[in-house]
């Protein structure tokens, strides 16, 4: 077995086959219907029909595991990808939006929802290792991909901004306010993500757009 072991910490969910993918969405199923107690590899083999072998092989031991259903969750969140477009406003604003609504979407989702809340009872037995682990390949990749947008709007000429970090996190903040801590505790979430996040974009262009994007941007209805 020890020819098999592999490391997962510094591979994109990019570098996952469908396959595998497909493998991750059934044991982050499993963990949703079933907690910690069922994500076993031999659970996750059955439901994904393939062999502990190969799970091993693909992701190394149940913590390898959990990094890649961690990092493969986060990369539901879409952001702008530096594939030679040039930005605009309007191209800013669309990418700035499915960011929003893909956030909010993950976060209220069962399987968000089933790791923060595994992590946090997790806490005081062994120092939140999945914790560990969802700040890692969660919110960090989720992080520096959306800071990497923000920067390109700024390159553009469309944002301005002395601070990064304090820029991404204000966006953060509008967009998600305290709606993950009211779903941790049962709250039903967000009926409408999409204008939740119309509203959140908004407020932040208007915080830190530059007058050319000011200028472009339709009026308040």
């Amino acid at each position: 077995m020890g020819a098999y072991v592999v490391s997962v910490e510094n591979l994109e969910p990019s570098e996952f086959s469908p396959r595998q993918n497909a493998v991750l969405e059934q044991a982050l199923r499993l963990l949703v219907d079933g907690g910690e107690k069922a994500l076993t590899t031999s659970g996750v083999a059955r439901a994904a029909n393939c062999s502990k072998e190969s799970l091993y092989k693909w992701f190394g031991d149940r913590d390898g595991l959990l990094s890649a259903m961690i990092a493969y969750q986060a990369s539901k969140v879409r952001t702008f990808e530096r594939n030679g477009e040039r930005l605009t406003t309007a191209s800013l604003h669309d990418h700035l939006v499915i960011f929003s609504r893909d956030l909010l979407d993950v976060l209220a989702g069962d399987v968000s929802l089933a790791l923060n809340r595994l992590a946090i009872g997790q806490s005081p037995r062994d120092g939140s290792k999945l914790g560990k682990l969802l700040l890692e390949r969660g919110r960090r990749q989720i992080d520096r991909r959306a800071m990497g947008l923000i920067d390109s709007g700024k390159r553009a000429g469309l944002l301005r901004f002395f601070d990064a970090d304090e820029a991404y996190h204000t966006l953060y903040g509008l967009i998600v306010s305290d709606l993950h801590v009211r779903m941790l505790l049962g709250d039903t979430g967000v009926k409408d993500t999409g204008r939740q996040a119309e509203r959140a974009v908004t407020s932040f262009l208007r915080l830190y757009g530059t007058e050319k994007a000011l200028a472009d941007m339709p009026p308040i209805g």
